[in-house]
Parts: structure tokens; C-alpha cells; sequence
């Protein structure tokens, strides 16, 4: 079982992901996003840092997957991941233009093709200004000067990706606006039981699930 999480910046894909470890008895991936040295300086100036944050990010995200997610699937382990390679190209889309976007899409093409597929997108949406809130409370230093406006954008291309199917792969989506998922254990069971009941696992309750 290959199970990613998605969702905006501040949705909770990282936390959500670490908490669904032990239910699933998983091996966890977590995107590297710290060690980037140009996002700092990108969320001051985005137009004048995009092209480095984006290629960084490109890089450093292919070499993660292409060998941490086969080592681990081989190893018939379950894997569940904060993040997916696609996503990648969403952040382009906003963030880059003209020569350089183009650029960019001839190489998230080539690398995309040795990129394992997983058998499950959790796609965790949620409203702009919940992002925002939980972008403040967790205060991270290079995510201070982060514009409502950005983020809200990001929303929107999220949305549009994953209302479309995604590469034959399935995809759960959650409205995670109302949830608290890290204080509240019943809300954290009735998103493990959706993703048991999308990924054919036993046991799960649907009488504890809610719609999209």
C-alpha cells in the first residue's frame, strides 16, 4: 500500500501523515523542504527567486521518491508520503513564466516517467483563510511574509488539479476545514476509515464516514 497525503501549505499533510503511521503500521515519507536554501528569500521575492525555489525543489523531491519509495515498496512494506511528485508542477504553474516554465515542464516530464505511482491520493482541502490560520499558529520563520493572496491561488489550482482524475490514480478528497485531526481522535479515525474503505482494508465503519 502507497498512500500520499495532499493538500495547500498549512493544511496538515505532514501531521496527518505521521498520525496515520501507527494505524497502518506504515514506513513514512516526509518531504525535505527545510534544506532548500532559496525559500527564504522566495517568500520575500518571489518573482526574482522562483526559478532556483522551483528547480531546487524539482530536484530534491525526484531523488527522494526515486529511491526512497521503491526501496521501501520492495521491501513489501506499506508507505504513506506528505507529498506527491506531481504536486510539483501546481507550484510552477504560479510561480514561474514564459522560458522558464517551459524549462521547467521538460524536465519534471523526463523525471516524472521513473516516479512510482501510488495506489491512493488523499487530497485534504480546506478554505483559505483556515489555511492562513494554521499557517500563523505554526509560525514557521520563512513562512511570516506568506500573502493571503498566494495561498488562495495555490487553493485554486489545487482544486482544479484534483477535480480532474489524476493519472488513473485514485483520489480521496476530505474537507479537512471543519477537523481537527491532531487533537481530535475521532476525527482522525473517520479519515483512517475512509482511506480504508478507498483502499478495499478492513476493519473500517462506514457508518462513521462523511461526504466529500
Amino acid at each position: 500500500m502507497y498512500t500520499i497525503i495532499e493538500g495547500v501549505i498549512g493544511v496538515g499533510k505532514t501531521s496527518l501523515a505521521r498520525l496515520l503511521q501507527p494505524a497502518f503500521e506504515a514506513e513514512i515519507l516526509l518531504e525535505i523542504f527545510e534544506e532548500n536554501p532559496f525559500l527564504s528569500d522566495f517568500y520575500a521575492d518571489r518573482e526574482r527567486y522562483a526559478f532556483q525555489t522551483q528547480m531546487f525543489f524539482l530536484l530534491s523531491r525526484y531523488h527522494q521518491q526515486r529511491r526512497g519509495v521503491p526501496e521501501i515498496l520492495k521491501s513489501g512494506k506499506s508507505l504513506i508520503s506528505d507529498y506527491s511528485f506531481a504536486k510539483d508542477s501546481l507550484f510552477a504553474r504560479i510561480n514561474l513564466e514564459g522560458d522558464e516554465l517551459d524549462m521547467y515542464y521538460r524536465v519534471h516530464e523526463a523525471l516524472a516517467e521513473k516516479i512510482p505511482h501510488p495506489d491512493l491520493i488523499v487530497y485534504l482541502r480546506a478554505d483559505t483563510d483556515v489555511l492562513m490560520q494554521r499557517i500563523a499558529l505554526r509560525d514557521r520563520p520563512y513562512e511570516r511574509h506568506m500573502e493571503r493572496d498566494y495561498i488562495h491561488r495555490l487553493n485554486l489550482a489545487y482544486e482544479d488539479f484534483f477535480s480532474h482524475p489524476y493519472d488513473h490514480t485514485p483520489v480521496l478528497t476530505i474537507d479537512s476545514s471543519p477537523l481537527d485531526f491532531v487533537h481530535n481522535p475521532e476525527h482522525l479515525k473517520l479519515i483512517e476509515n475512509r482511506i480504508r474503505e478507498a483502499l478495499g482494508l478492513s476493519p473500517f465503519q462506514p457508518a462513521l464516514l462523511a461526504s466529500d
